[in-house]
């Protein structure tokens, strides 16, 4: 099947008339990049991809990320002439409360939408963390018979995108190793958000990504029998390199007042739409899509279907003779190189932001769990990913270390103090400090059962007692409801002391010194706590008893929620020092004589 440049042009130019109709009626949006990329968008939903409108979760698809998700429209417009569940009715609601065409695509939200992006770069490190699952799945289930992932994971990104360091991370990451399974097509239109890119950047882009280890074509953008050809070569070349395509492109192409200049970049060129419409040919009527280029993508779907229903024939062919991949239980670990893509363990380097950025990426792939770890101080690097996840409800578990000032002689650069407070802040994640090992192992089997969001775990770095006088059943199953009593008062209860992470010991001390009144209260996570009844968490913390204290090696304001206006906090209010890590704990106050000094305190 040859290219059809006279349907596909056409359908080029109404999908441009769609973009330029959704920005001017919600009187935002970008206009730039989904009319400077529509004929590639047309190549790429009505000839090159393999996709299923009608499962858009099917394992066995290529992959197509928006890594400059600021063109959202550029999306939302090939999916639905594609024949994806967005009808016009959604196109016409851009950027309107409840759509299924948010400002900028959002995982979930949208059928067709492999990843939440917007912050612009986060794409790219998300197809890479695709291609690593892909590669993953396909080492561990294909056969000599049966190749039942062999996909492509396609990322289009732009100027700003490459421009952000975690792009960086992810793309030397994919050449190292060997993701000849990503293709990364970059938009070239020579623009960024508020100035000409030649303001900001003189780099020569291509000899970057050669230097990285990526195979490089350069081609126009505009040219649509150009960019198949280039993507065939992409996907037919067996270098062991990851594959970068620069497509040169005018920005804004349709919109002669803006195209080619920063202006293009947003919203501007609205004002110009009518005469841009009638200048590409197309008719008075707004979001226009003509029956023939309905038709020839009804039966492009067709074909699709067929591909498909070939795919799951395949496929169940291949359950029947490989009962035991089918199971989908990953045996044996290892590392994951070029050479073992089988292999559960990623070396990510020094790179927390694209870590982050690729775990994301395996999660939107859907197959693996993922899990990174780090010093927890180097949260601040990885931020905007991790954020995604929450936003996005990825089961990612971070595995963060070196939690608190207790680090001791690296010194306050490494030493937490208002980070893990500053993560709980954000919604749908869950932070939890526990206290010992047998609440660390509550806290991973509380992780890897939560399935609708992602897991912070934050752990110590020094030794810290094994809480023995507590129930070792009770440790593990008190982290499962976030917070829980760990010693309860003899007599009538007159105070209660709250703590987490390597602070419930001093807790645990002081209330032996303050009498039999005093309860204690393990916090390991404020979430999960939340989330129980109001009965069970009035149970443990009752509100009768207002006399609380509570103990963190950390800022302090975020457990007044649970202390009270009455209530103190011991915790910090300036950085660490260097110095062996309980001598920094003694001279910031975080001991047990500091609890039981601010308890009496209250009398």
């Amino acid at each position: 099947m040859t290219l059809n440049l006279e349907i596909l042009s056409r359908a080029a130019n109404e999908a441009r008339g769609l973009c330029m109709d959704a920005v001017q009626a919600s009187q935002s949006g970008h206009l730039g990049l989904p009319l400077g990329c529509a004929e590639m968008g047309a190549v790429l939903y009505g000839y090159a991809l393999k996709h299923n409108p009608e499962k858009p979760r099917w394992i066995g698809r290529d992959y197509f990320v928006l890594s400059a998700g600021h063109g959202s429209m550029f999306l939302y417009a090939w999916l639905h002439m594609s024949g994806y569940d967005l009808p016009m009715e959604e196109i016409k609601r851009f950027r309107q409360l409840h759509s299924k065409t948010p400002g900028h695509p959002e995982f979930g939200e949208t059928p067709g939408v492999e990843a939440t992006t917007g912050p612009l770069g986060q794409g790219v490190g998300n197809a890479v963390g695709i291609a690593v699952a892909a590669k993953m799945a396909a080492s561990r289930f294909n056969t000599d018979e049966h190749r039942i992932f062999d996909q492509h994971i396609i990322c289009l990104a732009g100027d700003g995108c490459l421009q952000e360091g975690v792009s960086a991370e992810a793309c030397a990451f994919a050449a190292h190793f060997g993701l000849d399974n990503l293709i990364l097509i970059y938009d070239s239109n020579a623009v960024t958000l508020d100035a000409m890119a030649k303001a900001t950047q003189s780099e020569d882009t291509g000899q970057r990504f050669k230097a990285y280890g990526f195979d490089v074509q350069d081609i126009n953008g505009h040219d649509m029998q150009q960019f198949l050809d280039a993507l065939d070569t992409a996907k037919e070349r067996k270098s062991g390199r990851p594959q970068f395509i620069i497509a040169h492109t005018l920005i804004g192409k349709g919109v002669p007042e803006v195209e080619g200049t920063h202006k293009a970049h947003g919203e501007a060129g609205a004002k110009y739409v009518d005469a841009a419409r009638k200048g590409l040919g197309l008719p008075d009527e707004h979001y226009f899509v003509s029956k023939d280029v309905r038709a020839y993508f009804a039966e492009h779907k067709k074909k699709l279907l067929a591909d498909y229903d070939r795919w799951e024939k395949s496929y169940n062919d291949w359950r029947k003779r490989s009962p035991e991949q089918a199971k989908l239980y990953i045996k044996d670990g290892g590392d994951f190189t070029r050479d073992t893509p089988k292999g559960r363990n990623i070396h990510f380097g020094i790179r927390e932001h694209g870590m982050c950025a690729i775990l994301n990426g395996i999660s939107y792939h859907g197959m693996f769990r993922a899990s990174g770890a780090t010093f927890l101080v180097f949260t601040d690097y990885c931020r905007a990913s991790v954020r995604l996840a929450a936003l996005s409800r990825l089961p990612n578990i971070y595995i963060f270390t070196h939690d608190s000032i207790g680090v001791g002689e690296d010194g306050p650069t490494h030493e937490p103090v208002e980070t893990v407070s500053s993560v709980r802040l954000m919604p749908q994640i869950d932070v939890i400090r526990p206290a010992d090992p047998e609440e660390t192992a509550g806290a991973f089997v509380a992780a890897l059962q939560r399935t609708d969001g992602p897991t912070f775990l934050a752990l110590t770095r020094q030794v810290v007692p094994i809480l023995n006088e507590i129930d070792a059943k009770l440790r593990r199953e008190g982290v499962l409801r976030g917070g829980y009593i760990a010693k309860k008062e003899e007599g009538e209860l007159n105070l209660i002391i709250l703590s987490c992470g390597s602070e419930l010991q001093h807790a645990l001390a002081a209330a032996k010194q303050l009498g039999n009144g005093v309860r204690v209260v393990s916090m390991p996570c404020f979430e999960r706590f939340e989330r129980e009844s109001e009965e069970y968490r009035e149970e443990v913390l009752p509100k009768s008893c207002r006399r609380r204290v509570a103990i963190e090696a950390g800022v302090t304001k975020i457990w007044y929620q649970y202390v009270g206006i009455d209530g103190k906090v011991v915790g910090l209010h300036e950085f660490g020092l260097s110095a062996p890590g309980a001598q920094v704990m003694k001279e910031r106050g975080i001991d047990a004589e500091h609890v039981i000094a601010a308890a009496k305190s209250l009398d």
